[in-house]
């Protein structure tokens, strides 16, 4: 422990000890004892108390106390149990009976202030802590702690009974693993003791008639499976297997709802792995049993797995599709299309009953589309998903929600009638279909998907966030549309189907609502990003109305879509203006006109959500070459810093930085100079003139100002920043292992400026009156002083400076101490000011 720490700590433990002392806020106990979790982790030896017995005083005080503050008990037991973790401490905590008296019988566990959630949940933590050596566990064991575990396991506390299934695991695991032996059986006697106490308590709340206690003995199965993979669990497993088939058979329990995270996270083990095993027959048997809703989860958990027999792997997805293929028959005429499904793992009766209900026909949609959406994302899946018939069934699924279906039987009228306006569900399906345009081998349908994307594009009825899924489904097909192989008949398709698209887009532009006016643009944007290349796509976008009803929206009176505007102009740009094969490529009006509208929201727009889009679509254009088309890219750069330097919002600033970073990186690269801070530099020959080109060219744009005084923002990410940069720019300029090593600062005018910016920059954020100017000014708009100043300046050190933590200091265990100390002070005086 630090001196200084060591010399608080008795002052801090009496503070605690005294009653008359309201309690501290309980996120100063918390770090403190994080603190003394941090000291005990490495070190096991008994020195913590025996050089601090504020410690054990501390301990024996609160006890002695006759009605001690929940919250200093509960300190108390939890700082007991994390000193207690070693045998050394152990032994010397126990001298005095203190760890006996904290957790025994004759602790808090009989008194009043056991009625208090906090002192339970100190206990539990505090035995946890303290069980990791054959002495505690006796301890535990000899005063009757089992069984108080056993019925914390059913606190009202949610947290308690949480907190003490998960000491039981840790328990169980401790006794067994710490007692080496021969391999464990099911019989009981060759268990430890204190395992055959919980492993006994397991299997007789499994056996009993009490719901809650079957539930209790299930949960903790289900974490002591998902945390240890050890050979013995399959013993634990071989005794309760028959129980917990049973419960799968037995109507009239209420646990199966639990089953399938239990069973997923044994199938998980590697203990397990065996495809040969009685295990998988349970599985199999469990998604057969289960409700669709339950077994849901399992299959979807049991598809994930890598090791997992195909049986029941096919087993899994059928059970996983069998409301699709519910769908899909509900909706078609007999014999029309063959179903998803061959047969059938459990009765379709359950499926079709739970479709026809309102209250659960919804609920089981969501949940299965959202587990396809699972599945459809992995890279690797060992079986193979019928994706034609899928994507029928959710075209089926959207057709029902929004009323374009006419139902082929009674069970399609009654699903239709369950799902119409069902935002839920549409929301859902649309994720999918959006997945789903990633495989292969639904092509022939292309003409059916789009012409119902196309529907919910239009219909009024479609709901703003069921608009904007749609939006998100029909751009990622309309990119599976553009990698198919283009026939004449394929590209007349995609072309019709493209001018439908912005005959509903330039409607959606117009929409009174401002959330179907964003999504559209955030459409227009994606479409785009994947479609600029394609003949088709700019020659429907530029012959539509689009691209002025976009320009229109950068003065909506909204600021979410005046920045979705902005960055739908940008990325048109790209289009009408800035690409060679541009059809409007000399309209330089129109161009001029388009860049001066972004710097005007730039400089004037009183949101920052618009700022921030024109400022990275500035970026954006600087990295493709565009800015050079539009005039000096210098001059540009500098109008653009000169705007963004004074913004108040710290994320503008932070782009401008960005800005920069580009224009610095294209200049280099310009000039055949490596952009790698960290690459050799060129000889002086060869880059004396390059130098000088490229800081003069700086210097002219003005950045060395801007990422000078960005050093001392007061936002830590806007200074990081410019350091990077500023590190990066040395690097073109001096050696890189010159980087720890500063030049020294001559006396010359132009030194003295920068001897003056260096004190400045140490100051940071705290920086007053940045110099600019006058007789300890620097000139950041000079090559020869901005050489220096690179060269003379410890970035490394600001660098460190910035990366700091800003609670490097305050999180102190050091300041923590004095913090508690000033508290209990201050309680004081207010004290004698009261007399």
């Amino acid at each position: 422990m630090p001196r200084g720490c060591a010399a608080l700590l008795p002052g801090v433990c009496a503070a605690l000890a005294d009653p008359r002392q309201p309690g501290l806020d309980d996120t100063c106990l918390e770090k403190l004892l994080d603190w003394f979790r941090s000291l005990t982790w490495f070190d096991p030896t008994v020195e913590l108390v025996q050089d601090n017995p504020c410690l054990t005083e501390l301990i024996s005080s609160v006890l002695a106390l006759p009605e001690p503050s929940p919250s200093i008990l509960s300190f108390t037991l939890q700082l007991a149990g994390i000193l207690a973790s070693s045998e050394s401490r152990f032994q010397h905590l126990q001298q005095e009976k203190l760890l006996e008296r904290l957790f025994g019988q004759a602790g808090p566990r009989g008194r009043a202030v056991w009625e208090d959630a906090s002192v339970r949940s100190g206990w539990v933590k505090g035995v946890h802590s303290m069980v990791h050596h054959q002495p505690a566990l006796h301890l535990l064991c000899s005063e009757g702690g089992m069984d108080v575990i056993f019925t914390l396991q059913g606190d009202p506390s949610l947290f308690v009974a949480s907190a003490a299934s998960q000491l039981l695991v840790h328990i169980l695991t401790f006794s067994v693993e710490s007692e080496p032996s021969k391999p464990l059986g099911t019989k009981d006697c060759e268990w430890p003791a204190c395992a055959q106490m919980i492993k006994r308590h397991i299997e007789e709340s499994l056996q009993s008639s009490s719901a809650s206690r079957i539930e209790q003995s299930l949960k903790l199965l289900t974490s002591l499976f998902g945390s240890c993979y050890a050979a013995w669990t399959e013993a634990l497993w071989l005794d309760i297997a028959k129980q917990i088939e049973s419960f799968l058979m037995e109507e009239t329990v209420q646990a199966q709802h639990l089953l399938a995270n239990l069973l997923l996270n044994v199938a998980r083990s590697p203990v397990f792995c065996d495809t040969e095993g009685s295990f998988w027959a349970l599985v199999t048997s469990a998604l057969e049993h289960l409700t669709p809703v339950q077994a849901g989860p399992l299959a979807v958990g049991l598809l994930k797995l890598c090791k997992c027999p195909q049986d029941v792997r096919i087993q899994a997805l059928t059970v996983l599709l069998q409301p699709m293929d519910c769908i899909l028959r509900a909706a078609s005429q007999p014999l029309e299309y063959a179903g998803l499904l061959d047969e059938s793992v459990s009765d379709p009766v359950t499926v079709e009953s739970l479709l026809s209900s309102k209250t659960s026909c919804a609920g089981l949609l969501c949940q299965t589309l959202a587990h396809l959406e699972k599945l459809l994302s992995l890279k690797h899946l060992e079986v193979d998903l019928p994706c034609m018939s899928l994507l029928r069934s959710l075209m089926a699924i959207l057709q029902f929600c929004n009323g374009f279906l006419s139902p082929a039987s009674p069970l399609g009228s009654t699903i239709s009638r369950n799902l119409i306006n069902c935002f839920r569900v549409q929301k859902s399906a649309l994720d999918v279909l959006a997945a789903l345009s990633e495989k292969k081998g639904c092509d022939t349908l292309l003409g059916s998907l789009f012409d119902v994307l196309l529907a919910y594009l239009e219909s009024p009825n479609t709901s703003p966030t069921v608009l904007k899924k749609a939006f998100q489904a029909t751009s990622k097909w309309l990119m599976h549309l553009q990698e198919l192989s283009c026939s004449s008949s394929q590209c007349q398709r995609t072309e019709k189907i493209l001018k439908d698209v912005f005959v509903v887009l330039q409607k959606r532009l117009c929409s009174p609502c401002w959330e179907v006016r964003d999504s559209s643009l955030e459409f227009l944007t994606a479409m785009i990003k994947c479609l600029r290349d394609q003949d088709e796509f700019r020659q429907c976008l530029l012959s539509s109305e689009v691209p002025r009803l976009t320009e229109n929206l950068l003065e909506d009176p909204e600021s979410y879509v005046r920045a979705s505007a902005v960055t739908a102009v940008g990325h048109l740009a790209c289009i009408t203006y800035f690409a060679p094969e541009s059809p409007v490529l000399g309209n330089q009006d129109n161009k001029e006109n388009t860049v001066a509208k972004l710097q005007e929201i730039l400089s004037t727009d009183s949101e920052g959500f618009p700022r921030r889009a024109v400022i990275s679509i500035f970026t954006k254009w600087l990295r493709e070459g565009c800015t050079g088309q539009l005039e000096d890219t210098e001059q540009f750069v500098s109008r653009v810093i000169q705007t963004v330097e004074h913004d108040l919002d710290w994320e503008v600033r932070l782009g401008g930085l960005e800005l920069v970073e580009a224009f610095c990186s294209q200049t280099i690269c310009q000039r055949g100079l490596s952009e790698c801070p960290y690459a050799p530099a060129p000889s002086a020959a060869t880059s004396a003139s390059h130098q000088q080109d490229l800081l003069q060219g700086f210097c002219r744009a003005k950045l060395f100002g801007f990422l000078f005084r960005s050093l001392c923002d007061c936002d830590k990410p806007v200074g990081q920043r410019a350091c990077d940069i500023l590190i990066g720019l040395r690097g073109n300029f001096y050696p890189m292992s010159t980087l720890e090593n500063p030049r020294e600062i001559g006396d010359s005018p132009a030194g003295r400026g920068i001897a003056w910016l260096q004190r400045t920059l140490r100051q940071g954020s705290l920086a007053q009156n940045f110099p600019t100017g006058g007789d300890n000014g620097v000139d950041f708009q000079d090559p020869e002083s901005m050489m220096v100043a690179l060269g003379a300046i410890d970035l490394l050190e600001l660098h460190d400076e910035l990366n700091k933590s800003s609670d490097h200091v305050e999180e102190s265990p050091q300041s923590l101490l004095q913090d508690i100390l000033a508290t209990v002070g201050t309680i004081e005086d207010n004290e004698v000011d009261c007399y």
